[in-house]
């Protein structure tokens, strides 16, 4: 035995507790609450989208006065689709605080590159990634857990920019993608 140990108490003992010498259950204690809360309804501006893609996957972004990658969050990285405009944006938010790191449409501008040294990430630039609060140029990168679920995302990211080109080619959405709210 170890000198800690020696100084830790003793949990074992010499008596056992039989049921007698325990001390009746008291009656149900109830203590009414301070303040009464209502209870508020919270929008996350996802109610009106279809979820078409979703994969686990970690999330950086590029701090150019730095010049190294941060990371941004781990979580589920999703395409959602409006259900009347029918528009694809990349979604992204944060495992246990659900607090956005990713929110940009996919446009045809953007090219995935394969990130260095690395056959599971994936690399763009975003001109309005909106996941802060206000529109910033930003460069992502994704990365999987293998290169399986990584082509699968490339695969899934083509595939949107298609849909998005159609759909902003349509002369009522000519303006343009406009900012998103989170």
């Amino acid at each position: 035995m170890t000198e800690t140990e020696s100084k830790l108490p003793s949990t074992e003992t010499s008596e056992t507790v039989e049921e007698e010498d325990v001390a009746p259950t008291s009656p149900e204690i109830h203590f009414d609450p301070i303040v009464k809360l209502d209870e508020i309804e919270v929008k996350t501006f996802e109610e009106d989208e279809d979820v078409l893609f979703k994969m686990r996957a970690k999330l950086f972004r590029f701090d150019k006065p730095l010049k190294e990658w941060k990371e941004r969050g781990t979580g589920d990285v999703r395409f959602l689709q409006h259900k009347e405009t029918k528009k694809i944006r990349l979604v992204m938010r944060r495992d246990k605080t659900h607090k956005v790191c990713a929110n940009h449409y996919i446009t045809d501008a953007m090219q995935l590159s394969p990130n260095v040294g690395s056959d599971r990430s994936w690399v763009w630039n975003v001109s309005a990634d909106i996941s802060d609060g206000e529109a910033k140029q930003e460069t992502l990168a994704i990365r999987f857990a293998n290169t399986e679920n990584a082509n699968i995302f490339k695969e899934k990211f083509s595939e949107m920019q298609k849909l998005n080109a159609e759909i902003f080619k349509k002369p009522e959405n000519s303006s343009g993608p406009e900012l998103l709210i989170s």
